[in-house]
């Protein structure tokens, strides 16, 4: 057995702690579902970065424009991207999944001071690493491995992770609630 059907099989009993995570049952109350929101929002973030990541190395995001790699990649990748970045709110404007999940989280009262700090601090100047070292502990160590992969992984690994461990994942993990 070779190609995904090999990887599948190999990364089958992590995605199924993933998928039977004792996390999932324990989510009864609104306040459950903030506090989860308040921590899980720092992974929608670096879900984006790691997609931009892909853009920047599959498809060409410089100035001047020439064709990098294969069209069928860069017509998918760019078709992640703007479902991701653009898509349409129940009031028919336009927003980022970010983005709207930060609407929802206002919706439900969770805090998104956290994640709203930490873009402002970006927006700031202020470093990466700075910024990520500031995080609350219960994220810090899943933001950092994002962003060192990004930095020091060839995109076959970016691409690998994005689907396999993310992409993938989060619509599984979502049935559950």
């Amino acid at each position: 057995m070779t190609g995904i059907p090999h990887i599948k099989r190999i990364i089958a009993p992590v995605r199924e702690r993933i998928i039977q995570h004792p996390l999932y049952p324990e989510m009864q109350r609104m306040d459950d579902i903030r506090a989860f929101m308040q921590y899980h929002v720092f992974a929608v973030w670096d879900f984006m970065s790691l997609l931009k990541s892909l853009q920047r190395n599959l498809t060409c995001t410089d100035i001047p424009w020439i064709p990098k790699g294969s069209a069928a990649t860069r017509f998918l990748i760019n078709e992640i991207v703007t479902g991701e970045e653009s898509d349409v709110a129940p009031d028919g404007t336009r927003l980022s999944h970010f983005e709207l999940y930060l609407q929802a989280m206002e919706q439900v009262g969770a805090d998104t001071s956290g994640i709203k700090e930490c873009l402002q601090q970006l927006e700031r100047g202020k470093s990466l690493t700075a910024v990520i070292n500031g995080l609350p502990p219960a994220v810090r160590g899943f933001v950092k491995h994002t962003f060192d992969l990004i930095a020091n992984e060839p995109v076959h690994v970016q691409a690998a992770v994005f689907t396999f461990g993310r992409e993938d994942l989060i619509p599984i993990c979502s049935l559950h609630w």
